[in-house]
């Protein structure tokens, strides 16, 4: 059961942090496909870091610990 408190602000935060993860992993699934290794690498770098970001939050909102969070990545 989560005890945590969901409101407006919550998810309106994170589904912005969900849509910049899916936006940098499309660009990064787009160059890879095209086979251009330099824009791979450069948005495989911005998924990553929208990921962590992502899961930081979750970490700070007191969903995951960090330990978790590092399993989740």
């Amino acid at each position: 059961m989560i005890e945590h408190c969901i409101d407006d602000n919550l998810l309106v935060r994170y589904r912005r942090l969900l849509d910049a993860e899916d936006l940098a992993f499309s660009e990064m699934e787009h160059d890879f496909e095209e086979g251009d290794r330099t824009k791979f690498e450069r948005d495989k770098s911005a998924w990553l870091q929208a990921l962590e970001e992502r899961l930081g939050y979750l970490d700070r909102c007191g969903f995951v610990s960090e330990r978790e969070s590092r399993l989740l990545a």
